[in-house]
């Protein structure tokens, strides 16, 4: 088929470069003229594993193709994918300004049997404004569907060529069997097709993300508790996990989650629950528990140091909002950092991706080491925020012999507290009783 995928950030670019990969012809649109320079070339925008790689081999194969041309794209196009940013407003909601910018500007170009597919995460309703709209403006009927994605970011390729399930939203079956035409690829190990309303697929979005994000403010809260308590967070973890009805999965305690779904759909759907006079009372907790473990791990840093904190030397390991991304968006570590420079800390990170991402933010206030060691010269303490690999297993003594005091604040439960307190290290976790040397 050919496929013009409007947007080129992470679900415009992955999205069409892995149709591309299954031997469709994929045109990607960007206003960025900058950006799409930099594809032609081979530059990545965003750190994405083996993404690189793939967009490399689809655009020498010629089946990705770049440009600014919007009108052509669209005028060859089987399929429009629209895959453009819809931003939190200031009362949570989604902002659809640029979506339905560019609904007006494919309306004139649009083939008769061409299908517009919403990839966007979208407000429950969208696809239907979206269907009047380009009746309005074209005269007459146009296929309209929506496809939500739900790709983790540094799995998204593996996400997307191995599903656990993809969800549209059509109006016939006729376009329903046009898009399992199109996913058919990745769907040879019987993982499901599900077809259901506009409707149903846009709420699914939000409902499976504000789900997740739900578990993960549920398992903060309970560490906060079993903290204070005297118990062990990863023990009850193991408790509840082996229950068949509860998982393990997403069941990790730690200082928070961040990124650019999460915290926008979780506020979105509260928006939309609103906006239909029902009060959202377990998303707008899980938002709240969410800020406010944010918070925690700063808050350790500052009732062990005291008034000393001004004048200490404070690590961070871990920028990013989860490890194998370079998006620091909503990250806790920037909740950390803000605090730390507030009280006239001086900071040292970390991260072997979103290091430059937080240099654009910071600039000089902030030191940069190129490997995790190297932050720990003259530490006073060593904060972790992001689980990336490479912090897991450090040599200890190592780490000690670099920092005036070996103190380590972990807000990824990364390390045994029996070994911390035997290399003479004070420890102190989420959701676990602190280890004092």
């Amino acid at each position: 088929m050919k496929l013009t995928m409007i947007g080129t950030g992470y679900v415009g670019l992955v999205t069409g470069t892995c149709f591309a990969n299954s031997g469709n012809q994929v045109t990607c649109v960007d206003i960025d003229e900058a950006k799409i320079e930099g594809l032609r070339q081979g530059k990545i925008p965003i750190y994405e594993p083996g993404l690189s790689e793939m967009v490399l081999r689809n655009a020498e194969a010629h089946r990705l193709h770049f440009t600014t041309d919007l009108a052509t794209a669209v005028a060859a196009a089987d399929m429009v994918y629209l895959a453009v940013g819809t931003p939190p407003s200031a009362d949570g909601s989604a902002d659809l300004t640029a979506l339905r910018n560019v609904v007006t500007q494919i309306a004139p170009h649009l083939r008769e049997n061409a299908m517009v597919v919403i990839k966007s995460t979208v407000p429950v309703g969208t696809n239907a404004e979206t269907y009047a709209r380009l009746k309005e403006l074209t005269g007459r009927e146009c296929r309209v569907a929506s496809n939500p994605e739900f790709l983790k970011e540094g799995a998204a390729i593996d996400d997307f060529t191995k599903p656990d399930r993809v969800v549209v939203g059509v109006r016939t079956e006729r376009d329903a069997k046009m898009l399992h035409e199109l996913y058919a690829p990745f769907l040879r190990t019987d993982h499901p097709f599900l077809s259901m309303s506009p409707e149903s697929a846009e709420l699914t979005k939000y409902v499976a993300n504000a789900l997740l994000s739900t578990k993960i403010s549920f398992i903060n809260e309970m560490a906060n508790i079993c903290e204070r308590m005297g118990g062990d967070i990863n023990d009850v973890r193991r408790g509840i996990g082996h229950d068949q009805r509860i998982g393990f999965a997403f069941l990790f305690p730690g200082c928070g989650y961040g990124g650019s779904c999460f915290p926008k759909d979780v506020r979105a759907l509260a928006s939309i629950a609103r906006d239909q006079g029902i009060n959202p009372q377990i998303m707008d907790a899980v938002d709240a528990v969410n800020q406010a473990q944010k918070h925690v791990l700063i808050g350790k840093i500052e009732s062990y140091f005291g008034d000393q904190l001004k004048d200490k030397h404070i690590a961070i390991w871990g920028l990013a909002f989860k490890p194998r991304t370079d998006d620091i968006r909503e990250a806790p570590a920037l909740v950390m950092i803000d605090r730390l420079l507030e009280i006239g800390a001086k900071v040292t990170v970390h991260d072997p991706e979103a290091a430059n991402n937080v240099r654009q933010k910071y600039g000089d206030a902030l030191q940069y080491a190129d490997n995790p060691l190297d932050a720990l010269q003259g530490a006073d303490a060593l904060a972790i925020n992001t689980e990336w690999s490479e912090y897991r297993n450090p040599d200890f003594d190592e780490m000690k012999s670099l920092m005036n005091t070996p103190v380590v604040f972990d807000g990824r439960n990364l390390f045994d507290s029996d070994t911390m307190a035997e290399h003479g290290f004070t420890y102190f976790s989420i959701g676990r009783v602190p280890v004092n040397n």
